[in-house]
């Protein structure tokens, strides 16, 4: 029988995730409210953490037992839901909001909801009628 050894998390660690949750969240609302020119990557949230990318990213994988790109895509993907749901803008200004080519965008959707955003729009709308 193998045993695993946990690493202990620090209170600066906690501290650390804390910051990135709370800047990608701002981030995010951002993105809602259409006021990002695009995007950002790791090395943005770590250059306003004024901490490196890798440390940033290792701390949050060791957190979390996420990646920050998977906790970026899955708020990035409920934030497409949220916009494709609540509003009648086409698929494409909502791609253009979220820093988007259409097609990337379209591509993007369907790998983490398995369908397009026109299929998802419509499944959905169906549902409240």
């Amino acid at each position: 029988m193998t045993t695993q050894t946990l690493t202990p998390i620090s209170l600066r660690q906690k501290e650390i995730v804390k910051e990135y949750l709370a800047q990608l969240d701002k981030h995010i609302e951002d993105l809602r409210n259409g006021l990002a020119e695009r995007t950002q990557e790791i090395r943005d949230f770590a250059d306003l953490m004024h901490i490196h990318p890798t440390h940033l990213s290792n701390t949050i994988s060791l957190v979390m037992r996420k990646s920050p790109c998977n906790i970026y895509e899955q708020k990035l993907t409920d934030l497409a839901k949220e916009l494709l749901l609540s509003s009648n803008r086409s698929i494409a200004q909502i791609a253009k909001q979220l820093d988007f080519d259409p097609s990337n965008f379209t591509k993007f959707f369907k790998l983490y909801e398995g369908v397009t955003p026109k299929k998802f729009r419509e499944a959905n709308w169906a549902l409240k009628n």
